[in-house]
């Protein structure tokens, strides 16, 4: 890494996870910290080389911070959106900072708007801008002034910057300027990257309206779930990271470890299958919104196009994971920064289950087409085809004969059948009935409860899914069993591990799993526990940070936050658990 570079970044130190808001505008996302550190983004896309890497220790930040030091921050989300107000409290002053990424997003050009605002008093804020792309490897060059606005390169990337007209370079080369603002009063940053810029620069007034415009467009009402405020924040971040070619990442970061020198760090800014359908039978369950339809167009696209073939995970323009490697960046600390993705060739039958799910949800709301029935009868030959092989899982673990990957195709095939206009329902029946009877013949406990895989009888969470989905009653006993099993053996203080991974005391081998914790105040609900199911969704529904995002591990001795940030099927499932715990139990389409 430049030295230079290394020296300014030293003056923004990672945070703890939970002090990170998100900006997100579907195509990409940036994390701003208390200090108005916006330390990662990657441009022009998500899976694209960052231009702010400070996050894992790299060059490259934007930085509005009052020049008082002796100060406190705060800040919070405007309703349905991800605009997000960072708020300081100084010696002398209260100043906020309104945050966005302009949306809705264009592919090819981020848009960054910053409004800084004196509350109380007269405010003073230093700003640094210090593009870097490539994760670092192309400083800034041909930057010039024309009055108000600095332009120049990073790399094959331009930007333009708008509103510092009186920065200078330092002698790092990073654009600084102390900006003073009268109490009352406010100032615009805007703040351009992409392959190529318009001819004008945007305009602040219009870029704000039209992204508070979208926001409100997008997200919906939620005032009949049981955490308004809270379902709303969830399907604004599950339509933040939303492209517009339908796909939804399953995180904006990449490389940050669910534990401190594990080796457990990923890149987890590509869009998974099983992680998209989790949030499009979700958004169905509360109504037939446009993240549901955009769930099912972009999973069908793979389907049709790969068949057999269908991976894990894609980037959000349909093409195959680059090979997993270490990048040259120090990391966050306690991990490794890792670009790509080992999944790339595994298979992961409960995919074909889940995505079966996910286009029955849709056909409950009419909103399935010929072509996506034709993604549906693919689906099934493939489980023809394969279910006897082993799978990768759920878990994206060795290849076994898993139990959960054999009932969640079961319960794909079980819920489609309802809707099929082809005469083939009873051969899709027929087939889930195989399916379960294959996993009751090999992998039921002598107590009656579902077992991991033929030689692994231990319980894992994972397995409560069948039940809620439908692939068995919740009154059968394996559900019965698997349920108890689960509260008893994988249940600590209020939050849920996915599965025991050795003699060691579960919270020594990995954080809580905040979606487990959500598909148990499901299951407590399913089988009739009212007031369990609501100890276990607040519960988990506070393992977040003061922004309120959640990430995919909860260390519940720290109370940290854990893995990649934020973890949309998290999201996903505490938006159908805020959803569902309103009614009634049982498995719904």
């Amino acid at each position: 890494m430049p030295a230079t570079s290394h020296r300014h970044h030293q003056r923004f130190p990672p945070h703890v996870l939970r002090e990170y808001a998100l900006l997100a505008d579907g195509e990409r996302g940036a994390l701003v910290g208390p200090r108005g550190d916006v330390v990662w983004m990657c441009v022009p896309q998500w899976h694209d080389d960052a231009v702010f890497a400070a996050l894992l220790d790299g060059p490259g930040f934007y930085s509005v911070t009052p020049t008082d030091a002796n100060m406190v921050w705060g800040g919070s989300y405007e309703d349905g959106t991800l605009i997000w107000h960072s708020r300081w409290v100084t010696s002398d002053a209260i100043i906020e900072c309104r945050e966005a990424l302009a949306h809705p997003g264009d592919p090819g050009r981020a848009v960054l708007l910053r409004q800084i605002r004196a509350v109380h008093g007269r405010a003073s804020v230093d700003v640094l801008l210090d593009v870097q792309a490539g994760f670092g490897k192309h400083a800034m060059t041909d930057v010039h002034r024309d009055g108000e606005v600095w332009e120049g390169r990073s790399g094959k990337l331009r930007f333009r910057w708008t509103g510092a007209g009186g920065a200078q370079r330092d002698d790092q080369g990073a654009l600084a300027q102390t900006i003073e603002i009268d109490e009352g009063q406010h100032h615009d940053l805007v703040l351009e990257i992409g392959d190529s810029l318009h001819d004008e620069p945007v305009r602040p007034e219009g870029a704000w309206a039209a992204t508070a415009h979208a926001w409100a467009t997008d997200v919906p009402d939620m005032s009949e779930s049981i955490a308004p405020h809270d379902a709303q924040m969830s399907y604004a971040v599950l339509r933040g990271l939303t492209s517009s070619t339908g796909a939804m990442v399953a995180a904006a970061t990449m490389g940050l470890p669910e534990r401190a020198e594990a080796g457990r760090n990923y890149d987890y800014r590509y869009a998974w299958i099983r992680d998209q359908c989790y949030a499009g039978q979700a958004v169905g369950s509360f109504a037939p919104l446009p993240l549901m339809d955009s769930a099912v167009r972009f999973v069908s696209e793979r389907i049709l196009a790969d068949r057999a073939d269908l991976r894990p995970a894609y980037t959000i323009d349909g093409t195959y994971l680059p090979k997993e490697h270490d990048l040259d960046l120090p990391g966050y600390p306690g991990g490794v920064a890792k670009e790509g993705n080992w999944v790339n060739n595994q298979f992961q039958l409960d995919s074909c289950g889940e995505a079966l799910l996910l286009l029955a949800t849709a056909a409950h709301h009419d909103h399935l087409d010929v072509e996506h029935w034709d993604a549906v009868q693919v689906l099934v030959d493939v489980i023809e085809q394969k279910w006897q092989q082993p799978d990768n899982g759920i878990w994206e673990l060795a290849p076994k004969r898993w139990a959960h990957s054999r009932l969640m195709c079961a319960a794909g095939l079980r819920q489609i059948s309802h809707y099929s206009p082809r005469r083939d329902a009873a051969r899709w029946m027929s087939l889930a009935d195989t399916l379960v009877a294959s996993a009751a013949s090999d992998c039921v406990t002598s107590t009656g409860r579902w077992q991991r895989a033929p030689d692994d009888d231990r319980v894992d969470a994972a397995l409560l899914l069948p039940a809620l989905r439908g692939a068995v009653p919740a009154d059968d006993p394996r559900s019965i069993g698997t349920y108890e099993a689960v509260r008893r053996d994988l249940g600590r203080e209020g939050y849920v591990y996915r599965f025991s991974q050795d003699p060691r005391p579960l919270e020594d081998a990995e954080g809580a799993f905040l979606l487990c914790g959500f598909l148990m105040a499901l299951s407590a609900q399913q089988q009739g526990d009212e007031l369990d199911a609501m100890r276990w969704f607040e519960r988990n529904r506070s393992a977040c940070g003061s922004p309120g995002l959640y990430t995919e591990e909860f260390d519940i001795e720290q109370r940290q936050l854990r893995g990649n940030f934020p973890q949309a099927f998290v999201h996903a499932l505490m938006f159908e658990a805020a959803h569902r715990l309103t009614g009634p139990g049982g498995p719904r389409p």
